[in-house]
């Protein structure tokens, strides 16, 4: 039976938070935000393992109570580089056909209904997927002075989430073909082999702290108060 894995690269500074601390680390509710990102995944009974990667001079860093919980000092410069250094470290634990999902560290709001969604919706497919929603708003092209160039249409585009889940051969594959053009997604790089991974619909409570307010957005959804 293939086994679900889960890697989180967690080796960037988050400079766009304008924090000294990188905001894999910055407080919410009272643990470093990543830890609220482990748990999710260390209270689904079907992931085998989860492993962090952190870059190799970290010093933040502050071990959650896992049991399951893997740290692979081998960061990268970005964070493909990141999640292949990973994936090239693990390569001697995990078969080709087992399931990685790869999860953002400050993305800490993933329910455990929308994980199980995801495990089941991708657990046959033979290419796997990612966690997306439809966009919403308008979308404007820019030009370089900050005046709109036009109007995008919005139909058929989605925000891509995480997890994005993939066979362990396939994603190290397709991460390995890019080299250079380092992807911002593990879907992309999929996509460079010529596969067209599959869309399961997310939500809006599965966001990324990013900036400032995401961090106050994030606690409010733990709580249970969005």
């Amino acid at each position: 039976m293939r086994k679900n894995y889960v890697l989180i690269p967690a080796a960037g500074s988050g400079s766009r938070m304008g924090s000294g601390l990188p905001k894999q680390y910055l407080p919410l509710l009272g643990q470093p935000l990543i830890h609220h990102t482990i748990a999710i995944f260390a209270a689904h009974p079907a992931i085998e393992q989860i492993f962090v990667v952190l870059s190799p001079e970290d010093v933040d860093w502050t071990a959650p109570a896992c049991e399951r919980l893997t740290v692979l000092r081998c960061g990268g410069d970005t964070r493909a580089a990141s999640v292949l250094n990973g994936l090239v470290a693990i390569g001697g634990l995990v078969d080709s056909l087992d399931w990685v999902l790869v999860h953002d560290a400050a993305r800490p709001c993933l329910s455990q209904q929308l994980l199980e969604h995801l495990l089941d919706e991708l657990q046959h497919d033979v290419v796997g997927g990612l966690l997306a929603v439809p966009v919403a708003d308008t979308l404007k092209r820019a030009t370089r002075d900050g005046r709109v160039d036009h109007t995008e249409p919005r139909e058929g585009l989605w925000r891509a989430q995480t997890p994005q889940m993939f066979p362990y051969g396939l994603l190290r594959q397709a991460l390995q073909a890019m080299d250079a053009n380092a992807p911002t997604d593990e879907s992309q790089a999929v996509e460079f082999l010529g596969h067209a991974p599959r869309l399961v619909l997310g939500d809006g409570h599965n966001l990324k702290v990013t900036y400032p307010e995401d961090l106050l957005m994030a606690e409010m959804i733990l709580k249970g108060n969005l």
